[in-house]
C-alpha cells in the first residue's frame, strides 16, 4: 500500500464528530486527497455518523459546498487541505478544518534550492499550509547558506508565510525587502500565483519530487498571454461581467463597478453569475465577445483552462479601458 503522504488527523475526526453530536457530516476533499475519501468515510461512519464526499471539484477555503449541505440536510462539514479564510465567510452550519500537513521532509529539495538562489542574498520563504510547519527549518538551511531571510505575517492567512491560490498578501508585505522567493510545495500552482502577485524571481523546492526550479519561463508566458488577451479585448463591444457564486468568491459590489466602468467606455456588459467558470460555460453565451472575471483571478491566468474569448481579471480589464497602465500592473503585481 502506498504510503500516506499527509497527516490526516483520524483520531481527531472522530473526536470531533461526537464530541458535536454530528449526526450527517459532508466530507470535502481536493484532488490529491480524493483516494482517501472511501476511508475517510468508514472512520466517520466508525464515529456514529452518516458520511458522505463530496465529488465535485474544490479550489480551496473559498469553495465550501453550502448549497450541497443544505440539500443533503448535512449538520457538519469536513474540509481537508486548507485553512479557514480570514475574511468572514457566511456559513449556516459547522465547519472542521483539517489541514493535512505533509510529512515529507524538505531537507533535499531546499539544499538543492540554496543553489539556484546563487544570484541574491535577500530571500522570501513561502509555503502553502502542508509544508507551513517545515519554513523555520527551511529559514536555518538558507541562513546557513549566508541568506537573509524574510517571512511575512500580514494577517491575512492563518499562518506567517503561508500563501493561498488568491492571496500573496505575506509575499506583498515583504516584497520590497527581497531579491527573490523561494516557494517550498509541489506543483507550480502557488508559486506561480507568488511570483505574478511580486513579479520578483521564484525558485520552487518540490520536497514531493526533491528537486528545485526556476519558474521564470512560465511566468514569461503567462505575462505575453495576458497582454494578447487584452489586446483582444478592446476589439470587443459585447462583455459579460463573472460572478463567482461559491462563499469566498463572490464580490457583486466589484462586478457591478466593473459594469457601470466598461458602460461608460462605450461596451455593452451583462452580470452573470456561476459556480464553475469554465469555457463550456462561457460558450453558452454566444453574443459576448470577452468577460471579466471578479471571483477567483486565478481562473483566467492557469494554462490548462484555454478560453477562445478572452477573460481578464479586474486589474486586466482596466488596464483594457485606459484606467490604469501595463507598467503600473507589472509593478502592482498580477493578482
Amino acid at each position: 500500500m502506498k504510503k500516506n503522504l499527509f497527516e490526516l488527523e483520524e483520531k481527531r475526526l472522530k473526536e470531533e464528530i461526537q464530541k458535536r453530536g454530528a449526526k450527517r457530516v459532508l466530507v470535502q476533499l481536493p484532488e490529491g486527497l480524493r483516494p482517501d475519501g472511501p476511508r475517510l468515510a468508514t472512520i466517520v461512519e466508525d464515529a456514529g455518523a452518516i458520511a458522505i464526499v463530496s465529488g465535485d471539484p474544490c479550489y480551496g477555503a473559498c469553495d465550501l459546498p453550502i448549497c450541497e449541505t443544505q440539500s443533503l440536510a448535512v449538520d457538519l462539514i469536513v474540509h481537508y487541505g486548507h485553512t479557514r479564510m480570514m475574511r468572514d465567510i457566511e456559513t449556516p452550519l459547522s465547519v472542521i478544518y483539517m489541514e493535512a500537513r505533509s510529512k515529507v521532509n524538505v531537507k533535499a529539495a531546499v539544499e538543492k534550492a540554496v543553489d539556484r538562489l546563487q544570484l541574491w542574498n535577500k530571500i522570501g520563504l513561502l509555503s502553502t499550509v502542508q509544508h507551513i510547519h517545515a519554513l523555520n527549518k527551511v529559514k536555518k538551511i538558507l541562513e546557513g547558506a549566508g541568506k537573509t531571510v524574510y517571512i511575512g505575517d500580514a494577517g491575512n492567512t492563518k499562518y506567517p508565510g503561508q500563501v493561498l491560490g488568491c492571496d500573496y498578501s505575506n509575499a506583498k508585505l515583504i516584497a520590497g525587502k527581497v531579491e527573490a522567493f523561494l516557494f517550498v510545495g509541489g506543483g507550480r500552482f502557488h508559486a506561480l500565483g507568488l511570483s505574478l502577485a511580486t513579479m520578483k524571481p521564484t525558485i520552487v523546492a518540490d520536497p514531493f519530487e526533491k528537486t528545485a526550479y526556476s519558474i521564470e519561463t512560465d511566468v514569461q508566458k503567462i505575462l505575453k498571454r495576458r497582454w494578447a488577451e487584452i489586446s483582444r479585448a478592446k476589439e470587443a463591444g459585447n462583455f459579460g461581467v463573472l460572478i463567482g457564486l461559491k462563499p469566498g468568491q463572490r464580490n457583486l459590489e466589484v462586478a457591478v463597478r466593473i459594469k457601470e466602468d466598461l458602460e461608460k467606455n462605450w461596451k455593452k456588459a451583462v452580470l452573470l453569475a456561476m459556480r464553475e467558470i469554465t469555457p463550456t460555460t462561457l460558450s453558452q453565451f454566444p453574443t459576448l465577445e470577452a468577460y471579466v472575471n471578479t471571483a477567483c483571478p486565478r481562473v483566467a491566468l492557469d494554462e490548462p483552462l484555454v478560453f477562445t474569448k478572452p477573460v481578464l481579471t479586474v486589474k486586466e480589464a482596466y488596464v483594457m479601458i485606459g484606467k490604469m497602465r501595463w507598467e503600473d500592473l507589472l509593478r502592482e503585481g498580477i493578482i
